[in-house]
């Protein structure tokens, strides 16, 4: 197996160069890195090691690109289970010794009723046989046996608690990898949970609105229309990557009735829309959402027109950081040549004359914030759930303990 450091260091790189995006690929290959981190600790290592090799290795995959909030929350995920594992593997070693006390005094109990039920009787009372002199000077050891049997014990002892500490922490091991697999297993079928739940959403003439694609939005359309649900997609085509064409193409493959049209277009054709289904980057501990550029506008929209906005998410997309802590990049700049074609435009990016800066600025942002009131529900692979009640889903999932967010780099 190769040396873990070697495959954080790849890892690392490749999201610095961004070669690895988007939040189910990201989440997959995060969950997978920190199994093998585990695996290569020693049998030996406590839950407070194994929690230091997550969080440094975690520190460093999150400082190589903060905007790819999926890495974090997939730490934090590792980080719970170990400390939820940790916490079982106690409370059932305490129940145990619990047990054993509790067994301990029946045995006791048990001791004196058979010394009272060997006492003889004389005239209706009970009288404890006495023991023989003899026998008690037999049964007590001199100075020197004394010491060595005490001696003898408490080696014994140590080497009791070294063997109890060293299965009890093989056991933490092997309990957290499989938890950790269980992790990615769910990571692997989440799209199908969410589409699951597509049938009691979305109902037969409903007219369905979206913006450019996701891996979760077409599943959960597509989940509709297998049980004969028969409804209209408009598509807002997401400039300036155009992800909204690849989703017509995929949709109108499946027999879905489709319509293309332009971002700008979304306030002119909202009134005829249903329900409005957003797939997202991330979704913060407040209940707002980062989303793909334009679904501000897409969510402005719906909330004018009291359309409902759907939210399909993933747990992994759930993020326990706020979008308040300026500590966080929520947000990065594209390429400019996805909006200009830099040989059209030479000339007006050219210095101005004794200035020091273009004529000509190109601002791409990637992404948008939505806040929290302008969403109506979020389906995930866990159940539906109102925005209010996302903090404590997170809760349920993350450890409390926060990985301190680091600023790119400059």
């Amino acid at each position: 197996m190769p040396d873990i450091q070697v495959l954080v260091n790849d890892f690392v790189s490749k999201l610095r160069k961004r070669k690895i995006e988007g939040s189910d690929v990201t989440a997959m290959l995060t969950a997978e890195l920190l199994r093998s981190v585990i695996s290569q600790q020693p049998t030996t290592s406590g839950a407070a090691a194994l929690v230091e090799a997550v969080k440094s290795v975690g520190e460093q995959l999150i400082a190589a690109n903060p905007v790819e909030l999926a890495v974090g929350n997939i730490v934090r995920q590792v980080l719970h289970i170990i400390k939820k594992e940790d916490f079982s593997l106690v409370t059932n070693a305490t129940g145990g010794l619990k047990l054993s006390a509790e067994a301990s005094d029946e045995e006791i109990f048990e001791e004196e009723n058979q010394q009272i039920s060997s006492t003889s009787t004389v005239d209706g009372r009970f009288l404890l046989r006495p023991s023989l002199l003899h026998v008690l000077l037999d049964q007590l050891p001199d100075s020197a046996t004394a010491c060595q049997t005490s001696a003898l014990e408490d080696i014994s002892e140590g080497k009791g608690k070294s063997v109890e500490k060293s299965a009890r922490n093989w056991k933490l091991k092997h309990d957290v990898i499989k938890a950790v697999n269980e992790l990615i297993e769910d990571l692997n079928t989440c799209h199908e949970l969410i589409a699951e739940q597509a049938v009691e959403l979305i109902h037969h003439n409903e007219v369905i609105l979206t913006l450019g694609r996701s891996r979760f939005v077409f599943e959960f359309l597509k989940a509709a229309k297998e049980k004969k649900r028969s409804f209209h997609v408009f598509i807002a085509e997401g400039a300036p990557k155009y992800q909204g064409h690849v989703l017509a193409k995929e949709l109108s493959a499946k027999g879905l009735k489709t319509t293309v049209i332009t971002d700008s277009a979304v306030f002119a054709i909202i009134s005829r829309v249903n329900m409005v289904v957003l797939g997202v980057h991330a979704v913060m501990a407040n209940g707002g959402v980062i989303a793909p550029i334009g679904s501000n506008m897409v969510a402005l929209a719906a909330k004018k027109h009291a359309v409902p906005l759907v939210v399909v998410a993933g747990v992994h997309e759930l993020c326990s950081l706020y979008p308040q802590n300026p500590e966080v990049s929520l947000n990065e700049i594209g390429s400019p040549s996805e909006l200009l074609n830099f040989g059209e435009f030479s000339d007006c990016m050219d210095y101005g004359v004794g200035s020091s800066s273009p004529l000509l600025h190109v601002v791409n942002p990637v992404f948008d914030y939505v806040p929290a009131e302008l969403i109506s529900l979020f389906v995930t692979d866990v159940g539906a759930y109102n925005p209010s009640y996302i903090y404590r889903l997170i809760a349920d999932y993350y450890s409390p303990d926060d990985l301190s967010p680091q600023k790119p780099a400059t």
